[in-house]
């Protein structure tokens, strides 16, 4: 009312409207300052040499007369000064880093700190191992990789039949145990870089072979890559692998479980060897003794317990040696023949008893020193001790042991000189003599003769040293692996078989891999264990033998 009054006041002394508006009674002023400052885009990732899109800014309060911007923007982008909005193409890559835009107008100004960054052009994905097809066998696992290069952090996810597998979303992938129906399966993977782009591998084929005799299928492999190591298939049906070499003498043992085609670590030898022996006692443990290390041939001696998983001290041999024999007599000792040590070639022979844990020399001696020979119990309870090197030579002579009086006599020879050879007991109580010699000849040692005759036929291959033998349940032998040709440097993967009723051999299925101073052992299911060894570098592969 009071306003009203003033109004109607002035109105009567004569002041026009026009005045009375100047005088602004009870009127704000009529410029605002801007507010909020913000953009469509904050933070902004641009790519070098790309044209953006526009980024617009929005704001509060009054009109923004101009926009201005500190530092400057990265090269080849502008900022509009009367509508703030950026554009361009930028040129040169630039770290993130914070720009102040201010806009004003008389009245004042608004701020805002726009985050902006330039990339490099992402680089296309590029492929550089595709992944490969793979042939296993039923029950087996595959694995397909893939290498690809490209811009940023590649994701990966890995389809079958052009199917995605939800968690395969690795460079590679592990199938499960394969069925042969599986087996013309294909495996793809979609690499994406996050910059929009994917690119597909090539699909790989899975093949599933059928599990059947005469076929090597890869197993688990084991814990530590070694050979020169034994095996020893013990009374639960694993397998103890003990010692051996990988670039030095190993002390490391391990377990292989039939059941689920594993090994596992078990406890360690007090003493790292290769080139010793090992027996199963008829106690159940096993008899570690000699061999040699980088300090030369041991003599000491050590019992595993599988009921414990350890190894524990026994006596010692009363000669260290390494490259020696040692059979399993009915008596339950252990008879330990030749090898060698820093002394050369010793010709004497000890027993182990189980009962004290000792050993003691044996009455007789070797009629020839030798290592790298074999000893082979006999039906009559004779060890046939054949072959080996003398420190000069390889040996053709034989000789036969009588645990009654604990005597060595020589028998008749064998037609050629053989080295690291094998010798297995065929059922009808006859010596396969194979390998170990240049050339393809076998022969059979028949103990009521007392001599050796060639057999029928001859190896398939020239098997010249380290391969490994292994007499199956249906009474052929099995020869895998080694060393071929008169060279010494031809590795084998082939392996074959001699059939005692024709004393003939024939080839069988090929390993996997390429192996020498492996082992092959039967196991309680019939298959054999092919384990370790060395080829492209030591082996920590294995594979059945069905």
């Amino acid at each position: 009312m009071r306003a009203i009054r003033q109004v109607v006041s002035m109105l009567l002394l004569g002041l026009p409207l026009l005045t009375l508006a100047l005088l602004g009674l009870g009127c704000k002023d009529v410029a605002v300052a801007p507010s909020s400052l913000a953009y469509s885009a904050n933070p902004a990732s641009y790519v070098v040499g790309t044209d953006i899109l526009p980024n617009t800014p929005t704001h509060g309060g009054g009109t923004i007369d101009s926009y201005t911007v500190s530092p400057a923007l990265p090269a080849g982008l502008v900022l509009d000064p009367k509508t703030g909005v950026i554009s361009g193409t930028p040129s040169a890559i630039t770290a993130q880093a914070t720009y102040t835009v201010s806009g004003s107008n008389a009245a004042g100004s608004t701020t805002v700190g726009l985050s902006l960054t330039v990339t490099a052009k992402p680089v296309a994905i590029t492929i550089t191992t595709q992944p490969a097809d793979q042939s296993i066998g039923v029950g087996q696992t595959a694995t397909f990789t893939v290498v690809a290069t490209g811009t940023g952090t590649l994701t990966y996810q890995w389809a079958k039949g052009g199917v995605a597998i939800a968690t395969a979303t690795a460079a590679s992938y592990t199938t499960p145990a394969a069925l042969l129906t599986d087996t013309g399966s294909t495996f793809s993977v979609d690499i994406s870089d996050g910059n929009g782009n994917v690119l597909t591998s090539r699909a790989a084929t899975l093949t599933v072979r059928a599990a059947g005799p005469g076929t090597f299928l890869a197993t688990g492999s084991l814990a530590t890559a070694r050979a020169s190591h034994t095996a020893t298939l013990l009374a639960n049906g694993k397998v103890l692998l003990a010692g051996g070499f990988n670039t030095t003498s190993l002390a490391s043992a391990e377990l292989f479980d039939p059941a689920t085609g594993t090994f596992t670590p078990t406890g360690a030898l007090a003493t790292a060897r290769e080139y010793h022996s090992a027996t199963l006692l008829a106690n159940g443990k096993v008899l570690i003794a000699g061999g040699t290390s980088f300090v030369g041939a041991t003599p000491s001696a050590e019992l595993y317990d599988p009921a414990t998983g350890t190894f524990a001290a026994t006596g010692s041999l009363v000669a260290a040696r390494s490259d020696h024999s040692a059979t399993l007599l009915p008596s339950g000792q252990v008879l330990m023949v030749g090898g060698r040590n820093s002394g050369g070639y010793p010709a004497t022979a000890e027993l182990y008893d189980p009962a004290t844990g000792t050993f003691a020399t044996a009455t007789g001696s070797l009629a020839v020193p030798r290592a790298t020979h074999t000893a082979t119990l006999l039906g009559n309870g004779k060890v046939l001790i054949a072959g080996g090197y003398s420190g000069t030579a390889n040996l053709a002579s034989a000789e036969l042991f009588d645990p009654t009086p604990g005597t060595f006599a020589t028998t008749a020879p064998m037609a050629v000189p053989r080295a690291y050879h094998s010798a297995t007991l065929l059922p009808n109580g006859k010596v396969l003599m194979a390998g170990g010699a240049q050339g393809v000849t076998a022969e059979l040692y028949d103990p009521v003769a007392g001599t050796f005759a060639a057999t029928t036929g001859t190896l398939g291959v020239e098997r010249n040293r380290f391969h490994a033998a292994a007499l199956l349940p249906t009474g052929k032998v099995l020869l895998c692996g080694g060393i071929g040709s008169t060279t010494h440097s031809q590795l084998l993967a082939s392996a074959e078989l001699f059939d005692p009723a024709t004393g003939t051999f024939t080839a069988t299925g090929t390993m996997t891999t390429g192996r020498q101073t492996h082992t092959a052992t039967v196991l309680a299911t019939g298959k054999i264990l092919v384990a370790g060894g060395s080829g492209v570098g030591y082996l920590a592969s294995a594979e059945l033998y069905d």
